[in-house]
């Protein structure tokens, strides 16, 4: 029944995403209209994605440190990714693939930083949680103010360029990044499926995980990369995108348990759903001006997670 009803909220909120708009298309008209077919269904096809890729890594990243507060952007990956793309609108690109290409670029190297400064507070011995969680947070802190120190010194349109992207949005989906996501997502997301059951016995403790025979060094870099990876692609496509890979994988345990055979593809339709909900509202609520998806998700977001985190605290 709960697979069913999150299946059905899916639809709804695709549904949704193309039928709505700033630009009238009547019912009849949505199988033949060009606005539909090449605007709104890559960018909902985009959106789902996106959410899903981002909901998914944040369940894999709090398994991982065993911190329910953990986050995609708490680990630097969203700071670098925006880092990346900031250089490349200071540096007046003009090419459309270059903004998403240094945005992933810019994540790879936060990725490869944060876990470099993860591996060194044990000595070399192994990817320790707590540092990684740390080094997260300074890396994404350098990172947000290399970024700021570049917008401010940056022109008008450039200064509005990158505000926009760094608070997300999906005005550039296209059948070609819709096609990318679903060409790169699959090798992260069939890692971190596969370490369901060693995640679940991670939950114990390290030590009672090795003694269950979970090879805890090999599963912690696989879900790191896998995470950062998919963390990486989504932001390189999308902007920074806060909140989703917080909120989702904490509403998804509420309904299936802490399991992450099941928790996994609950929390991708469920991230998948609520991004395509929230580009929805960024699309119509100002209509014809857009907000930033980011904004609407961090609106929703931020009720939505005070609730879950009393719920949380008080079960």
């Amino acid at each position: 029944m709960k697979t069913l009803a999150l299946g059905a909220v899916a639809l709804l909120a695709l549904l949704l995403a193309i039928v709505l708009g700033p630009a009238h298309v009547a019912l009849a008209d949505l199988a033949t209209s060009d606005i539909v077919r090449s605007l709104r269904l890559p960018r909902a096809m985009l959106a789902f994605l996106v959410g899903g890729a981002l909901a998914l890594s944040g369940t894999g990243l709090q398994a991982l440190v065993r911190n329910p507060l953990a986050d995609p952007s708490l680990l630097g990956i969203s700071g670098g990714a925006g880092l990346g793309a900031v250089v490349a609108i200071a540096l007046h690109v003009t090419n459309p693939w270059t903004i998403p290409l240094a945005a992933f670029a810019g994540a790879l190297g936060a990725m490869a930083l944060v876990y470099r400064l993860g591996v060194m507070g044990r000595g070399g011995a192994g990817l320790d949680a707590a540092t990684l969680l740390l080094a997260g947070v300074a890396v994404g802190a350098f990172a947000a103010a290399v970024t700021t120190a570049i917008v401010s010194l940056s022109d008008a349109a450039q200064l509005r360029n990158a505000q926009l992207w760094l608070w997300g949005g999906l005005s550039g989906a296209s059948w070609q990044t819709v096609g990318l996501m679903c060409a790169y997502a699959p090798i992260p997301i069939l890692a971190l499926l596969a370490s369901a059951r060693s995640l679940d016995l991670l939950a114990l403790g390290e030590e009672p995980a090795r003694h269950l025979g979970v090879d805890v060094p090999p599963l912690k870099r696989r879900v790191y990369v896998a995470a950062s990876l998919l963390t990486a692609a989504a932001v390189a496509v999308s902007g920074v995108i806060g909140f989703v890979g917080l909120v989702v994988p904490h509403a998804m345990r509420l309904l299936w348990g802490h399991r992450h055979r099941p928790l996994f593809p609950a929390a991708f339709v469920g991230g998948g759903a609520l991004l395509a909900l929230s580009d929805t509202a960024a699309r119509v609520i100002v209509a014809p001006r857009e907000l930033p998806v980011g904004i609407v998700t961090a609106l929703v977001g931020v009720p939505v997670f005070v609730v879950l985190l009393r719920r949380w605290t008080t079960s």
